[in-house]
């Protein structure tokens, strides 16, 4: 067992005292409907006018006022009585986008894109068309694993940013009244580690486990339930993603290794260079490759036809090719509309040509290339940012699997099991102590290799298991971004605010 040293104590004595000093900052949560300004964009070339309401502190006791705000966008319309196409002041829903990237800090978007917007895709972009059909934008900043104060002391880390995001749920939903949009139709978005705190936001509304970090920072009181979850690539469910890669990508020894803005800046073009796995990080992918089945089959997961999903030690099982059929229906969509599959020899055709009848999925890998090397998530040496994630006040990196903690290259400690399981919504999903958002959206490109194509698919399973409704698709030879298909993520949003009233 590990033990503090004389140091750390001092570090986390000079903590408490910085937290006593912060609470003479308590902040007021009545929302101030005088302190906007006029702002006008153009969407598609029409121009619009909102009420901007930015860099609102969703806590009474902010940790950091730089990230733990937010901006809200309200169409002038509804200040006029007015209404947008279907919405009015009351009934508008609340497109809610995160801006984590690499779960590093992250600042609200704005309606001016800047270099402090780290997350995937265009997001300005997704705010204007929200805006533009006469959602209510609220977009909240979270601190992330790499925040310290003037003391040394690391704020970010897990389960910061989750509760930063919960605080600024309660935060609208306390202030209902007051400002317009329906806080009972909240659909969340986010990319990458943003689409990973979407889902948690979706799976993980008013469990106990979180409320005592609630309190600590003044959150307002309210629920901090959502209604729906829109979730590019989510790198989540962090303590299998390790395991889950390894069963993927295990026998794909060379990998694209890809330059320092990888995980962080999605805006700027990612250089790859080839490289090889060496003999001691193959035998690391054995054994994760290993661990995958076991967990798995621990899940229970069913299929459409309710058949009880599983994997064979060897990794092959119905899993596996439940798995493969999101695969095939992206490129049967894909062919459909014309495209040429006759190159892939991963892919066969029916004799018309016109029907995906079956891949090989060993040779579909190989096609995507292998990205990560082993252990992709959970570093031995205490590398990657995932790790730098579960660090603690003091300690900036932790383990937060066993197998590497067990095989730890570096003097290293272990993450507490209850972070751990924060950080993860299918621990939550079907708990009787969380409210599951009604409603899921996820998009996980088919040449995504940031994480496993298996966590997705278990995320969404796990969901049509619980009764919740789903849809998951790969779309065709996509990587790992987000918001690129915006036309058909608002579809959807429509469709799912038409049900249940309001």
């Amino acid at each position: 067992m590990k033990t503090i040293n004389s140091s750390q104590l001092l570090i986390l004595l000079a903590f408490v005292i910085f937290s006593g000093c912060k609470k003479e900052m308590k902040k007021d949560l009545s929302f101030n409907s005088q302190n906007y300004e006029i702002k006008t964009f153009e969407f598609e070339g029409k121009e619009y006018k909102v009420r901007a309401f930015e860099n609102i502190v969703y806590v009474k006791k902010p940790i950091d006022t730089v990230y733990q705000c937010m901006n809200i966008y309200i169409p002038e319309e509804y200040f006029q009585d007015k209404s947008i196409k279907n919405y009015d002041k009351e009934s508008a829903p609340i497109f809610f986008p995160n801006n984590v990237g690499g779960y590093m800090p992250a600042k609200p978007i704005s309606l001016t894109q800047d270099s402090q917007q780290r997350g995937p895709g265009d997001r300005t972009k997704a705010t204007k068309m929200a805006l533009s059909k006469g959602y209510v934008v609220a977009s909240p900043g979270a601190r992330g694993r790499t925040n310290n104060n003037s003391f040394g002391v690391y704020t970010g880390k897990a389960p910061a940013d989750i509760v930063d995001l919960k605080a600024a749920v309660r935060y609208l939903k306390f202030n209902d009244s007051i400002i317009p949009g329906n806080s009972r139709k909240i659909i969340s978005n986010g990319t990458s580690a943003g689409g990973a705190m979407s889902a948690l936001l979706g799976a993980t509304g008013n469990s106990p486990d979180y409320e005592p970090y609630l309190k600590s920072l003044g959150a307002a009181e309210a629920t901090d339930d959502i209604y729906a979850v829109s979730a590019y690539c989510p790198i989540t469910n962090l303590d299998h993603a390790d395991a889950a890669y390894e069963w993927q990508f295990n026998g794909v020894n060379t990998y694209m290794k890809m330059g320092s803005m990888g995980q962080i800046d999605f805006h700027q073009k990612r250089t790859e260079t080839l490289d090889t796995l060496t003999q001691s990080q193959i035998e690391v992918s054995d054994q994760l490759k290993m661990l995958f089945p076991a967990y798995v089959n621990s899940l229970k997961l069913r299929n459409n036809q309710n058949q009880l999903l599983t994997l064979y030690d060897n990794g092959n099982g119905n899993f596996k090719i439940w798995v493969g059929s999101y695969i095939i229906a992206s490129a049967q969509d894909v062919l459909n509309l014309g495209e040429d599959l006759s190159k892939y020899e991963w892919i066969t055709l029916n004799k018309g040509g016109n029907i995906v009848e079956k891949i090989d999925f060993a040779g579909y890998v190989r096609y995507m290339k292998r990205m990560k090397t082993p252990p992709a998530f959970d570093a031995l040496d205490l590398s990657t940012g995932e790790n730098q994630l579960f660090g603690n006040d003091s300690i900036d990196a932790c383990h937060f699997t066993k197998y590497s903690f067990e095989h730890s290259t570096v003097e290293s400690f272990m993450a507490p099991e209850l972070t751990i399981k924060m950080m993860n919504p299918i621990y939550y999903i079907g708990d009787p102590q969380s409210t599951c958002a009604k409603y899921w959206r996820i998009r996980h490109g088919t040449l995504d290799k940031d994480t496993s194509l298996a966590i997705s698919v278990i995320l969404a399973t796990k969901l049509k298991n619980s009764g919740i409704n789903v849809n998951l698709e790969m779309p065709w030879n996509v990587p790992h971004s987000g918001d690129y298909d915006l036309r058909e993520l608002f579809e959807w949003i429509e469709s799912v605010c038409k049900k249940n009233g309001k």
